[in-house]
């Protein structure tokens, strides 16, 4: 192979990855989600996930907003549970946003049975002695 043949197998490479970042530039400016498709460039989101921690390797928390409105998901690898619906989302005040994250606050208890209440619990136990030590 000669000198000419690399030049034009380089040059064709960069061509390639070239088309392929301007594909990517242009569906990102379409609004081309990578989840469900078009996300709808003027529309107002009505739904996001607010927060996802994992329990364990099969287990997380997601907390999902919708509406002003959150809902506390627990989803395993076979079953998805909700533990508490209807919890009114925060205002967006930084101040008041770095506080509720150093005192963790419980759902009100008559939202959810007791068993999911009590696991509740020990999951906000676990996550406050870890972010203390």
């Amino acid at each position: 192979m000669e000198l000419g043949d690399y030049i034009q197998y380089a040059a064709a490479l960069i061509f390639v990855l070239g088309l392929i970042g301007l594909a990517g530039f242009f569906a990102k400016w379409l609004g081309v989600n990578g989840n469900n498709g078009f996300s709808g460039t003027g529309a107002s989101k009505r739904l996001r996930v607010v927060e996802r921690h994992s329990l364990d390797a099969k287990r997380c928390l997601i907390l999902v907003r919708r509406d002003d409105v959150e809902h506390l998901i627990l989803v395993g690898a076979t079953s998805e549970t909700l533990v508490e619906s209807g919890i009114e989302a925060p205002t967006e005040n930084p101040e008041t946003s770095e506080m509720s994250l150093l005192k963790p606050q419980m759902p009100r208890k008559q939202n959810m049975p007791a068993p999911l209440r009590d696991a509740a619990q020990k999951v906000v136990h676990m996550f406050t002695r870890e972010s203390s030590q």
